[in-house]
């Protein structure tokens, strides 16, 4: 936090300087911005491992010694969400603190640290004429990205996409104006001094809708757009763009208790999905409890998720072991809450859970709690989704907790990628042929 007052000073004046005109900030059009973008791209495609880690270093450098200023910034960003009325699980997510920038900056660190795909050899063999064949990782190019209310993703895409010989366009949307454009003028201002071109990160905020549009219909300039937010953003990004898109769906995840989960277990899991994190697409937001559960685990589960201050949406069972239950209508079962609500549902059996899945779930995240072997074999080749689990919580549905620095998103599509989205996902393939002299008969 910013307690001193010169600092606050300080910070405001470099706000005020870090919104004046760039030099390189002279387009007129989003096109332009996608002409640069592609243009650098071919530079950053030929940028060695260490030149990108050390890029990647300046960065992490560059928003520590920020901080100051990325959190003014933000600020602003936060007094105008709570005016305009967008939410606490929206404020949550734009909300960026003297922790959360420094976890920024580790999360560079950590990109940086990761093994570089591009040139690794997925296969290849000898053709019968002699012609050795190699099929190896190569950058898409120009990664975009639409998105909401979601300044550390502007970070997490802009390093995911430079380790991976990418550049970026990013659109972060109105909620966080002020926090992007801070985060992207120190970030190019990094590359610049690290000896790589800025053109590497750009941003199509100021042009708005237009910007947005103009990502979407970048065809020949954005090689893949990614995009993450609502369900209704998701859906008009994948229905009007004509660029290729990755599907990064909304989370309307699930936990199922059999008979035999353990009270710990269920009791541990289900608080920590729903509580560590409400506001965040790998949350729980409906518990299937099988019905000769119910009468043990139903009770301690409501109690240990009301004294966290979450509120219970139950069916009739569920309202009959806890009071003050809210009656769960169909909607319910069809919400991604991303708050401090959850909806309980007592089933039949474990048909009749992978039923309710198979209808309600996005394909995000689903887990079982059980030590029946046979039901949790069941339920990670049965239920259809991007991340399947068994004993563990929902929460662990992430790039950086799998081991990927961060995450461009969670995929929840099947073609090109699915799950949690890291450098490989930013990559393509080509074929490399050597021959002698070689000619088709």
């Amino acid at each position: 936090m910013i307690d001193a007052p010169s600092e606050t000073a300080a910070a405001t004046d470099a706000l005020a300087s870090a919104h004046a005109p760039a030099a390189t900030d002279t387009a007129e059009t989003p096109q332009d911005r996608l002409t640069r973008a592609k243009e650098a791209s071919r530079a950053t495609a030929r940028l060695t491992s260490d030149e990108k880690a050390h890029a990647l270093e300046a960065i992490a450098q560059a928003l520590e010694a920020n901080a100051a200023l990325i959190i003014a910034a933000n600020a602003l960003d936060i007094e105008r969400g709570r005016e305009s009325g967008i939410g606490e699980g929206l404020i949550d997510r734009l909300r960026l603190d003297e922790k959360r920038v420094a976890a920024l900056a580790s999360a560079v660190r950590d990109v940086a640290g990761l093994a570089d795909p591009v040139g690794r050899v997925v296969g290849g063999h000898r053709m019968p004429n002699g012609v050795t064949l190699q099929q190896v990782r190569v950058p898409f190019g120009v990664v975009g990205a639409i998105y909401e209310a979601r300044p550390n993703v502007t970070v997490d895409i802009a390093a995911l996409a430079l380790r991976s010989g990418n550049a970026s366009v990013l659109r972060g949307g109105s909620a966080a104006r002020e926090s992007n454009t801070v985060l992207v003028r120190v970030m190019r201002d990094a590359l610049e001094g690290a000896g790589v071109t800025p053109e590497a990160i750009q941003t199509v905020d100021d042009f708005g809708r237009d910007g947005a549009k103009a990502l979407m219909r970048g065809r020949g300039f954005v090689d893949v757009l990614v995009p993450r937010g609502s369900a209704s953003l998701i859906e008009t990004v994948v229905t009007e763009s004509i660029v290729p898109v990755i599907e990064t769906g909304a989370g309307n995840v699930h936990i199922v208790l059999d008979e035999s989960a353990p009270d710990g277990w269920a009791r541990e899991i289900v608080v920590n999905a729903k509580v560590q994190r409400p506001s965040v697409c790998n949350a729980v937001e409906t518990v299937l409890v099988l019905r000769q559960a119910a009468p043990r685990l139903v009770p301690m589960i409501a109690s240990a998720l009301e004294s966290e201050g979450v509120a219970i949406h139950g069916d009739d069972i569920v309202a009959g072991m806890v009071a003050g239950v809210i009656p769960a209508t169909e909607e319910d079962w069809a919400t991604e809450y991303l708050s401090l609500d959850i909806a309980i549902k007592v089933v039949d059996t474990l048909d009749d859970a992978l039923a309710h899945i198979r209808r309600y779930s996005t394909g995000h995240t689903e887990s079982i709690v059980t030590t029946d072997t046979r039901n949790a074999e069941r339920f990670l080749a049965e239920v259809d989704s991007a991340v399947v689990m068994v004993n563990a919580s929902t929460r662990f549905t992430d790039g950086g907790e799998f081991g990927f620095g961060a995450e461009v998103g969670i995929s929840t599509q099947k073609l090109h990628t699915r799950g949690p989205m890291g450098l490989t996902e930013l990559t393509s393939t080509k074929w490399l042929a050597r021959g002698a002299g070689q000619t088709r008969a």
